[in-house]
């Protein structure tokens, strides 16, 4: 069982890195490995979740392909051999965590859709009140409680620290109203067509974000789609309003987290391994409830 937290691919220039992601200029598409390290409050701790790349890389892949008639999206292939043979030479550790896209510029806006409040939006909510964000919310909302419909909160792409949630109009005037209502729409729509399948797995889509970028051709869906990082997915059994909800994403890392009375700042402690098992079940089950197969299956 092992974890890539870092690939270098021999021949080719330096990736540019995120917290999880490592993106490889080919020329005319680039190549983004999901790597299995996992931030939490911002910070990239020092080891990983074995496979969590894999996850993320196939989640997106599935739901890419699903909802592509809703919204075109960057990717070409997910198929490790195509891959492969674009490579100045093989490498194994890419199996299964590579996808090669389409170059495009992305938007300078995280699009935000939710259906329950929780997360930063309910702590606004709880401390500004109703219109936070001239969203015209109903009064007397509770942690974890079902909106009328989705709601679109977009927000700022912090390269540092955390990202700030902004109201439509904030974001039609970062991006341009015609942008910002198109990846509004779009926004919306992905998002009740995964719920509806969510649900079908008995599964809460609470809140997801997405990325677009512009091509020639116009924009398009980039980044990842619906995985447990980008989502909040509760199962719906157990759903009760009125407090956080059990999610199927590094729920536990951040438990641990607070538990050692860690300060938030880097660097990022160490996990202990039943915490890192304990995760690493939790995005494997959200990739087979989702997808409808295990994880090394073909």
């Amino acid at each position: 069982m092992g974890t890539l937290l870092h690939s270098r691919i021999q021949s080719l220039p330096t990736p540019l890195e995120g917290k999880v992601r490592e993106v490889y200029d080919l020329g005319d598409a680039f190549l983004i490995v999901a790597t299995d390290r996992i931030s939490a409050f911002d910070v990239v701790l020092e080891n990983g979740i074995p496979d969590k790349g894999a996850v993320l890389n196939g989640m997106s892949a599935f739901w890419f392909d699903r909802l592509a008639s809703i919204c075109p999206s960057h990717m070409i292939t997910i198929d490790d051999e195509t891959i492969q043979s674009l490579l100045p030479e093989r490498d194994s550790e890419l199996r299964r965590r590579s996808m090669l896209v389409k170059k495009a510029r992305p938007l300078p806006v995280e699009c935000v859709a939710r259906r329950y409040i929780s997360g930063s939006l309910f702590k606004e909510y709880t401390s500004y009140g109703a219109d936070v964000h001239e969203l015209g919310l109903p009064e007397g909302l509770i942690e974890s409680e079902q909106l009328r419909e989705p709601i679109f909160t977009p927000a700022t792409k912090a390269g540092e620290g955390h990202d700030e949630n902004l109201s439509f109009r904030q974001a039609a005037d970062l991006i341009g109203k015609e942008s910002a209502e198109f990846v509004r729409d779009r926004t919306l729509s992905i998002f009740r067509e995964a719920s509806k399948h969510a649900a079908d797995c008995g599964l809460i889509l609470a809140d997801t974000k997405f990325e677009f970028g512009e091509t020639d051709d116009g924009l398009i869906w980039i980044d990842e789609a619906l995985t447990p990082d980008s989502s909040r997915y509760w199962d719906a059994s157990r759903y009760e309003p009125g407090h956080d909800q059990p999610s199927y994403d590094k729920q536990f890392v951040r438990d641990y987290l607070r538990s050692i009375g860690w300060d938030m700042r880097p660097p990022g402690p160490r996990l202990p391994e039943d915490v890192v098992h304990r995760t690493r079940e939790k995005y494997l089950d959200c990739f087979r409830l989702i997808t409808g197969r295990r994880l090394l299956e073909p």
